[in-house]
């Protein structure tokens, strides 16, 4: 994944220094250099780099000024390199990937560059979450659901032309035994599954079933349009998912409608794209 980088700084060889140390990084694309606040200002909205190298000190419009400007649209990673540390604070204060000093240091310049590109990491993961949670509600709808788009999200779930995906053999309701009686709950009324060794419990609501069942069983049984593993022990029905917020080390916390909060492990989220083809 390429990192787009545009620097600013109104000085020639802080310019030079900079792109010197970006030629290092092999995932590096240099977009475009500006040694002003309004060329920037221009520059970044017509080039929509993903991160820039800002100079906070510059006549006329300084880095902050900058970023004011940009206020309403699109605002890349900023990646603060100035002279002083007076405005550290500042900088931290509009969510500044890093505040290097000059002279800039090579390895001090290579840990803040690495803290971007995790960030950038991070928010593509993010970005794609968001399109995989559109995707999915939209076929969960059926508003764009033809034959060409469910056939793709059940390739990439890994479902063959025998499964039950291609037969419509999916689970449509499961059959729990409560306190003497047996009764049916329909896989559309689960709002999530939680596994407990042998067992899992079907959330239904502000109740919960406990049935005999390893959750990898009953994972194959439900249809990966609607239902998705997020964890090794847990499974979500995609149509109860409210928003997806970024967490630790890769991972996301996955808000339910009622609020419920379950844990998006890193490991899950590749397969839960693949689901939909995203």
């Amino acid at each position: 994944m390429r990192v787009r980088v545009l620097i600013v700084d109104d000085e020639a060889l802080a310019r030079q220094r900079v792109r010197r140390l970006l030629q290092n990084e092999s995932d590096v694309e240099i977009v475009g250099e500006a040694e002003t606040g309004r060329d920037a200002v221009t520059m970044i909205r017509e080039l929509q780099p993903d991160l820039v190298c800002l100079d906070v000190q510059m006549p006329g419009l300084d880095g902050f000024g900058v970023l004011e400007e940009l206020d309403g649209g699109p605002v890349p990673m900023v990646l603060f390199i100035t002279a002083y540390d007076e405005h550290a604070q500042r900088a931290f204060d509009v969510h500044a990937v890093d505040y290097v000093l000059k002279p800039v240091d090579a390895d001090r310049f290579r840990a803040a560059f690495d803290k971007a590109r995790k960030q950038r990491a991070n928010a593509v993961a993010a970005e794609r979450l968001g399109e995989l949670l559109e995707t999915v509600r939209r076929l969960a709808d059926g508003n764009a659901a033809p034959a060409a788009a469910l056939d793709a999200a059940t390739a990439a779930a890994g479902a063959s032309a025998s499964s039950p995906a291609a037969n419509g053999r999916y689970a449509s309701r499961i059959l729990v035994k409560q306190d003497g009686r047996m009764f049916f709950v329909k896989t559309t009324e689960i709002d999530w599954i939680e596994a407990d060794r042998n067992y899992v419990r079907l959330h239904v609501g502000k109740t919960a079933h406990t049935i005999r069942e390893r959750i990898s069983h009953l994972e194959e049984t439900l249809d990966p349009r609607l239902f998705a593993r997020i964890h090794r022990s847990t499974i979500v029905n995609l149509n109860r998912v409210r928003e997806m917020q970024q967490w630790f080390s890769g991972d996301y916390v996955v808000i339910l409608e009622d609020g419920t909060r379950l844990r998006l492990s890193r490991h899950y989220r590749d397969r839960v794209e693949k689901q939909v083809g995203v």
